[in-house]
């Protein structure tokens, strides 16, 4: 027996280190550049590192304003240390999801050994489950960007184990483990702040109906879980309801503007009469009916394992979140746990739980099924699959190492296939969607900085003082002082028009109605470069007349990205 746990651990161990491997490898390269938001994160913990302030100067905040999303903070400050260590660059910026995406490999494989304990190949299935997390497009993709939704969910799965651990065996340092990860997991991404309440919620009452004099053994730590929740959870409320915490909701929420306009017209059509006609068509009945739908489509075969989500900056374009190999699986997961049922099992109560709230964060926006704000079911989905593997192969009468071989080689060549095109195909023609070629423009300026009176950038792409201020990289505290910093808030964003001798012009305005050495500003005024040496960065598609072509780059496919001219 023992023998064997040493074959477990050393087993685990070499998961654990090819699953890092995956996710560390050419990550400069893949994916092919930082987005806006990853620059942002490294930015604003550059800038507490060397003043103890965000961008915007405020000090040690909750809530990191950036563009005017909001972004929660747990990762921005996680990631300091690896700022103070790497320096400001791609690598401190992506290295904490990195960790993560191999901490969630460990603490699934510890979960499901802790669901299924009571089942004969639990070491099998807690194998299969944390190989999936190593391996899988769905992990592997969000483990190699700076995504809050990786951090979030590597802390509610360690979470989830500490905390079950914690009501099982009364431990507890488990269950204040269990209390603190799952309280940290709400100030790393949105989708934690919906799912992680109710399931704490659900799964206490779980217990304490399961067992039946549970909470008087057990109320000193329950009082204890409940002051960590308070520490946690009472900054978040107060932040969600009378700081900016629903800003970003505002954007993404069924009942927008354009739901409203839905409703009018299902009204100003509808033959059931004035009073039924209210009662049909209004905001409640629509949220209700688009929720259920948005539920339903996350379970959808294509979004899990054909097709993906429809944002190619968070999955790849034609490939599946899970293999395609473990649809079967995942369905007959389903079907041996709801046949435990009848048993009490524990883990179909928790697993029905877990995968009754996944959806919920995604299905109250407009762009559901979502693959990072469904993230909180990621771990599920491998336990599910590879419960529905090993029951199947339990089954058989033939050689079950012949069935999990082929399963492992099909697994094998399934990611051969997905680590080809996402370093192919998607690196190639799928760049665009990382704002790639700041780097190299941002480069080239700052070699030519002291020649140039101006400087004009386009903001066609996207926040390009963001990614000026990153890859200078740019002195905070300079940023926050400076007299010719320009930003002002429209349309639910903080907009950036100046600082130094930068100027951001919408790239309409760079072949405008004044002349070719005029720019017009969005928050009004001029940039003029009439007797001024000025140096402008923008598209093949907005070149004014009268300018030199100095330097251009391009995207890996082959086409123009940025192109520098000078007047």
């Amino acid at each position: 027996m023992e023998s064997i746990e040493k074959l477990n651990k050393y087993v685990l161990a070499i998961l654990l280190v090819f699953s890092f491997l995956v996710r560390i490898y050419a990550i400069d390269r893949v994916p092919p550049s930082l987005n806006w938001d990853e620059v942002s994160h490294g930015y604003n913990a550059y800038s507490i590192l060397k003043t103890g302030r965000d961008e915007w100067g405020e000090r040690f905040p909750f809530l990191f304003r950036a563009y005017g999303d909001y972004k929660l903070s747990l990762y921005i400050y996680l990631t300091v240390p690896f700022v103070y260590i790497f320096g400001l660059n791609l690598f401190s910026v992506r290295l904490l999801s990195v960790i993560s995406g191999v901490g969630t490999v460990y603490f699934t494989y510890l979960l499901a050994a802790y669901l299924f304990d009571k089942q004969e190949r639990v070491r099998i299935i807690s194998f299969i489950s944390a190989f999936l997390v190593a391996f899988s497009p769905w992990t592997v993709f969000i483990s190699r960007a700076a995504f809050e939704a990786n951090l979030s969910v590597f802390f509610i799965t360690a979470g989830a184990y500490f905390y079950l651990n914690g009501l099982k065996k009364e431990n507890i340092r488990h269950f204040v483990f269990g209390m603190g990860f799952l309280g940290g997991s709400v100030w790393t991404y949105n989708s934690a702040r919906i799912f992680v309440p109710f399931w704490i919620f659900l799964i206490s009452v779980l217990y304490f109906y399961r067992v039946k004099r549970l909470f008087v053994r057990f109320r000193f730590k329950f009082l204890a879980s409940i002051l960590l929740s308070v520490v946690f959870f009472a900054p978040m409320i107060y932040q969600i309801f009378v700081s900016h915490g629903l800003d970003r909701y505002g954007w993404v929420g069924i009942i927008d503007s354009g739901a409203i306009g839905k409703i009018i017209e299902f009204r100003n059509s509808s033959s059931l009469g004035p009073l039924l006609t209210r009662l049909v068509y209004n905001r409640p009945t629509y949220f209700i009916y688009t929720f259920g739908v948005n539920w339903i489509s996350h379970f959808d075969p294509r979004f899990l394992f054909f097709k993906g989500g429809d944002h190619y900056q968070f999955s790849v374009p034609g490939h599946g979140i899970l293999y395609s190999v473990n649809a079967l699986f995942f369905v007959l997961g389903y079907y041996f746990l709801f046949r435990q049922r009848k048993d009490k099992s524990l883990a179909f109560s928790i697993i029905f739980v877990w995968s009754m709230l996944a959806p919920v964060a995604s299905s109250v926006t407009r762009e559901a099924p979502h693959v990072l704000r469904f993230v909180t079911y990621l771990p599920v989905a491998m336990m599910v699959v590879s419960f529905g593997l090993v029951n199947f192969v339990s089954k058989l009468k033939a050689d079950n190492r012949v069935w999990f071989g082929l399963y492992f080689g099909i697994i094998a060549l399934s990611f051969l296939n997905y680590w080809i095109s996402y370093f192919g195909d998607y690196r190639k023609n799928y760049s665009w969607a990382w704002q790639y070629g700041y780097k190299d423009a941002v480069s080239y300026i700052k070699e030519v900085y002291s020649d140039y009176d101006k400087i004009v950038f386009t903001k066609k792409y996207g926040e390009p003082h963001e990614f000026v201020l990153f890859y200078w990289p740019w002195d905070p505290e300079r940023f926050q002082k400076d007299e010719n910093l320009n930003r002002f808030y429209q349309t639910h964003w903080f907009w950036v028009d100046s600082f130094d001798k930068f100027y951001f012009v919408n790239e309409w305005e760079i072949v405008n109605k004044y002349n070719d050495k005029l720019f017009e500003l969005e928050s009004g005024g001029l940039v003029d470069c009439r007797g001024k040496k000025c140096l402008l960065i923008t598209d093949s598609a907005n070149v004014p007349k009268n300018w030199v072509r100095v330097k251009a780059f391009f995207y890996p496919n082959g086409e123009s990205v940025f192109e520098i001219y000078e007047n």
